[in-house]
């Protein structure tokens, strides 16, 4: 039952996603529902891991945004072979620097749950992003059959005139 009422939920906020301009925050919200039900996280757990878990997002989201610059920035097809060389190793960096993160905020994140809610905290964070993707692609289908219908009525509409 538990289940059914964060998953309706989820998908309540993220079906209002569209018509609301805290979008991210309700987003934001049916992921915390989603992984506090998933890890099972008792009230005190949730009230320290939560604090951690947005830390460690906010990390790797500069991380990303750094690698994403980086590769904005360059042209592999108009760099130099040195300028190639450089783009490998500073992504390599990043990418050390992101398995680094990861192992810290790990070893934060298991003073506050266990091994087990640790491992489960993964697969709960992939479910929800599949499930977002899900409901963004089931929204413009939605848009788009929308769309084509009302090209279709406009083209009954015009022959009926025509005639």
């Amino acid at each position: 039952m538990r289940q059914l009422i964060t998953l309706v939920f989820i998908l309540t906020s993220i079906g209002l996603w569209a018509q609301s301009p805290s979008t991210m925050e309700r987003v934001e919200a049916a992921k915390i529902a989603l992984i506090t039900e998933r890890l099972e996280l008792t009230p005190e757990q949730a009230e320290k891991f939560w604090p951690i878990y947005r830390e460690f997002s906010e990390q790797q989201r500069t991380l990303r945004k750094e690698f994403n610059d980086l590769r904005t920035n360059h042209n592999p097809q108009t760099a130099s072979e040195e300028e190639n060389k450089k783009m490998l190793e500073m992504g390599m960096q990043i990418k050390e620097r992101q398995l680094g993160l990861e192992r810290t905020y790990s070893e934060r994140m298991q003073q506050v749950i266990t091994t087990r809610q640790l491992m489960s905290l993964r697969k709960a964070e992939d479910d929800f992003k599949e499930m977002l993707m899900k409901r963004i692609r089931e929204q413009q289908g939605q848009r788009d059959q929308m769309r084509q219908d009302r090209m279709r009525n406009n083209d009954n509409m015009q022959r009926k005139r025509n005639n």
